[in-house]
C-alpha cells in the first residue's frame, strides 16, 4: 500500500549570514528537531497561503514569499513527506517562539550541531552545497 503523501512548505530566512530556524515542540511529531519554519500545506490552500499561515503561527510573524528554491521527497516508516524550501523576507517584527520550543540564527557551519529530522536535514545538505 502506498505510503501517505505530506506536503510541506519551509521558509528559509537569511539575515547576516545565519539562518532562521526553529525547534519543534516535545509534543510535536519528531519532537525538539530542528527545522526551518514552516507547516503542512491543507487542502484549499497555496503553498504561499501555507507557508504565510504556518510562520505566522509557529513564530509569530508575517513573511513576503519568494522563489521556490528546493523541492526533495523523503520516506519515513509511516508517510513520505514533499518538502518545500521558499525563499522568504521578513517584515517589521522580530520572531518569537509562538507555537515552537525555540529560535535560533545560525550559521552554515554550525548546522551540525543541530538535529534535523530526515526530510529537513537532506534539504539543508542541498541548500548550504548550492550556497556555502
Amino acid at each position: 500500500m502506498p505510503l501517505p503523501n505530506v506536503r510541506v512548505v519551509t521558509a528559509e530566512i537569511q539575515r547576516d549570514g545565519c539562518y532562521l530556524i526553529n525547534q519543534r515542540k516535545a509534543t510535536a511529531v519528531l519532537p525538539l528537531l530542528w527545522e526551518f519554519p514552516g507547516g503542512r500545506v491543507h487542502d484549499g490552500e497555496t503553498d504561499e497561503q501555507a507557508l504565510q499561515r504556518a510562520v505566522r503561527e509557529r513564530i509569530g510573524v508575517d513573511v513576503t514569499v519568494g522563489a521556490r528554491m528546493l523541492e526533495t521527497v523523503h520516506e519515513y516508516e509511516e508517510w513520505r513527506v514533499t518538502l518545500l524550501v521558499y525563499h522568504c523576507e521578513l517584515g517589521n517584527t522580530e520572531p518569537f517562539a509562538n507555537n515552537v520550543a525555540a529560535l535560533a540564527w545560525v550559521p552554515p557551519e554550525e548546522f551540525e550541531d543541530y538535529t534535523f529530522p530526515g526530510a529537513d536535514q537532506t534539504t539543508i545538505e542541498q541548500l548550504l552545497g548550492e550556497h556555502p
